[in-house]
């Protein structure tokens, strides 16, 4: 503290110089505001204000010929001290003598009054050189010259100590650059102390603070090196168990060491036959691949004994409220091997009438009709005994070969029901369609273990009036196969594969998709009444799956279609049908199928015939088809017959139309592998 105090006078210092020299400079100020300008004294501001304020007025000049009265601060009369020394005598000569006598006795009160100040003393009064002449020796009035010359000496003396006043002044200047740079040098000092003192001040406080975190931390310390002792001893007892039991692992491990050697050398013939059985899995593997090459061409050479065009016939039966037809019309001989073989052929007798004959004029008696077909499903047979004997000819269609299944018949003799199957969902109705996917999924899957992998795309399109719909068009949606729009077109460049324009190709990979797919076809499916039928299907339906297949190990592709069509029914055109729109409509739609339908037959001819043109063009059907009705195809036909004696000449003119497609031969089939 007493080294702070020290600077700070230090720094007083060169104020104090500063306001003397201040002082100095107010000589040459009239002599009222001269003689009452002193040198700042440290403690003694309050005192100057109280003599500020307890002097007396400034004495006032009164000038003749007026009542007035101004004050002698007023009037600017140049003093001696700011006169050059050239010039000051002149001045005291020319000037009055009362005037100068005022004018000097100013000047030299305030010159005699700057004396240095004591820093302990308090400021005194100036007392002026002519009053306390007066007081000693006073001149009369009259005595002019004598107060002239008193006036000269005061006036030398306050000149000598004006120029000693300049030259303390000048002194005092030259030590007042030092001072203050000594000020400001202290001043810089007084600072960085004051901040060294706060810092000092908060890094006390925080090793105060940090000594009070030491404390606790070595109490918390004081705490953890107990609780170490206390772990250190319970481990130590652990280690003491710890060799106890490594001492009992040790004596184990010898055994299991034993046991592992006994147990590599075991490995090791384990691997050797391992490697043998890898092998003879391999060799398997290919004895398998072979035995299934084997099998497809077994299958193969049964279809072909079969017939690459086979022809199923199968009579419905008589549905609730329908007559029921004479005992003799349908007649199913039995086989050679009697009624345990199926039955393959059919008799069908025209009744007879009682319109007479033209020769002998008696009743015509009635005739009989034989057919024989690869097999005649009796009207008792089920969906599941019909698909059992198609689902070689299905499976075919896995191992590359192009199948096309149709069903042929008159309006009403349940082609749909044979391909489809009946409302409802129930499984023991389903038809060909649902039935032939579910198997070839299940085929597939099975086939993947021996390395094969298949896709399948499926598409559903319809052909009304020879104009191709797509069947899988959501309902309510934008048709976009109308007007023409679904046209045949090849695949692509140098492919032989025919595809359907704007028709959608939804690949699937389970039976519930399709089953999606075939729900909605049924629903945008065209039908209408006619006099067979009162919901009759008025156009071909085309469920087309394409099959792809992939072995990866053998490096083999197979690619393949099958078809599941179901005709128009085909009945004989009605002449009364020609009175209205909705019968000119039904009449279009008749000759429509007929016409497709007799394309078919001539396709099938030219087959067989082995003629150079083949008329698939004439019909969008047999346009479509034509991959799956060449000669490299396998093609299976049902015709569905009506067991009621109203349709005779209908069915009688479909069995005519199987029996000449039956006695067709139309080549081998080849499968499309690469």
């Amino acid at each position: 503290m007493q080294r702070l105090t020290r600077r700070r006078r230090e720094l007083q210092w060169p104020q104090k110089l500063s306001l003397m020299e201040k002082g100095s400079l107010e000589l040459k100020m009239p002599s009222d505001k001269a003689s009452s300008s002193r040198l700042p004294v440290l403690g003694l501001g309050r005192k100057r204000r109280l003599d500020k304020e307890n002097a007396p007025e400034p004495e006032k000049k009164r000038i003749r010929g007026t009542g007035t009265t101004i004050p002698m601060s007023c009037l600017k009369v140049p003093t001696v001290a700011t006169m050059p020394r050239a010039k000051k005598q002149v001045t005291a000569q020319n000037a009055p003598l009362k005037s100068r006598a005022w004018h000097t006795t100013a000047a030299t009160t305030d010159v005699k009054s700057r004396k240095p100040i004591s820093t302990n003393s308090a400021p005194k009064p100036a007392v002026s050189p002519a009053k306390a002449r007066k007081g000693a020796n006073k001149r009369p009035a009259w005595d002019v010259k004598g107060q002239l010359c008193d006036l000269r000496k005061e006036f030398s003396a306050c000149q000598v100590q004006a120029e000693v006043l300049t030259r303390e002044n000048q002194e005092l200047r030259s030590q007042l650059g030092p001072a203050e740079q000594q000020a400001r040098i202290l001043e810089a000092e007084n600072k960085s102390l004051i901040r060294e003192l706060t810092e000092a001040r908060a890094q006390t406080k925080e090793d105060q603070l940090e000594l009070v975190k030491l404390h606790a931390r070595v109490q918390e310390l004081e705490e953890f090196l107990h609780t170490q002792e206390s772990l250190i001893q319970s481990m130590q007892e652990k280690q003491l168990q710890l060799q106890e039991d490594r001492r009992d692992l040790a004596s184990r491990l010898e055994t299991q060491e034993k046991q592992l050697q006994e147990s590599v050398a075991a490995l090791a013939k384990s691997q050797a036959e391992i490697t043998a059985q890898a092998a003879l899995l391999a060799e398997r593997t290919e004895h398998l691949y072979c035995l299934e090459m084997e099998r497809r061409h077994l299958l193969n050479q049964l279809q072909e004994l079969k017939g690459n065009i086979r022809v199923f016939c199968r009579v419905r039966p008589v549905l609730p409220g329908e007559p029921a037809p004479p005992p003799d019309l349908i007649l199913f001989p039995p086989g050679p091997h009697g009624a345990s073989e199926p039955s393959t052929q059919l008799s069908l007798t025209r009744p007879s009438d009682d319109r007479c004959s033209i020769i002998g004029k008696l009743p015509s008696s009635p005739v009989r009709y034989d057919f024989s077909f690869d097999q005649v499903f009796l009207p008792g047979s089920k969906q599941n005994e019909v698909f059992e004997e198609v689902s070689l000819l299905v499976q075919s269609a896995l191992d590359g070969y192009p199948v096309c299944i149709f069903a042929y018949g008159q309006t009403g003799s349940g082609k749909t029901f044979t391909m489809e199957g009946g409302p409802g969902g129930d499984p023991q109705v389903e038809g060909l369609i649902p039935r032939a996917v579910r198997h070839l999924f299940s085929i597939a899957k099975k086939l993947e273990a021996q390395g094969w992998s298949y896709t399948f795309v499926a598409s559903y399109v319809e052909i009304y009036n020879e104009t191709i719909r797509d069947l899988l068009v959501r309902v309510g949606g934008a048709q976009k196969c109308q007007g023409g729009e679904c046209e045949i077109r090849l695949a692509g460049p140098g492919s032989k594969d025919l595809i359907v324009t704007n028709a959608q190709y939804v690949p699937v990979s389970c039976e519930e998709e399709v089953e999606s797919l075939l729900h909605l076809a049924r629903q945008n499916r065209a039908v209408a009444r006619t006099t067979q039928n009162e919901h009759s299907s008025r156009s071909h339906s085309v469920f087309q799956l394409q099959i792809s297949g992939k072995h990866v190990g053998q490096n083999l592709h197979c690619t393949a279609p099958l078809n599941l069509v179901d005709l128009a029914g085909s009945e004989r055109l009605d002449p009364r049908l020609s009175t209205g729109p909705a019968d000119r409509e039904r009449l279009k739609e008749t000759q429509a199928i007929n016409s497709s339908l007799s394309t078919l037959g001539l396709v099938i001819m030219a087959l067989s015939n082995k003629e150079a043109h083949v008329p698939y063009r004439n019909s969008k059907l047999t346009y479509l088809l034509q991959n799956s009705l060449r000669g490299n195809a396998k093609m299976l036909m049902f015709v569905n017959i009506s067991p009621l004696e109203e349709n005779f000449s209908e069915s009688l003119n479909s069995l005519r139309f199987a029996s000449k497609v039956n006695q067709c031969v139309i080549g081998t089939a080849r499968a499309n592998k690469k």
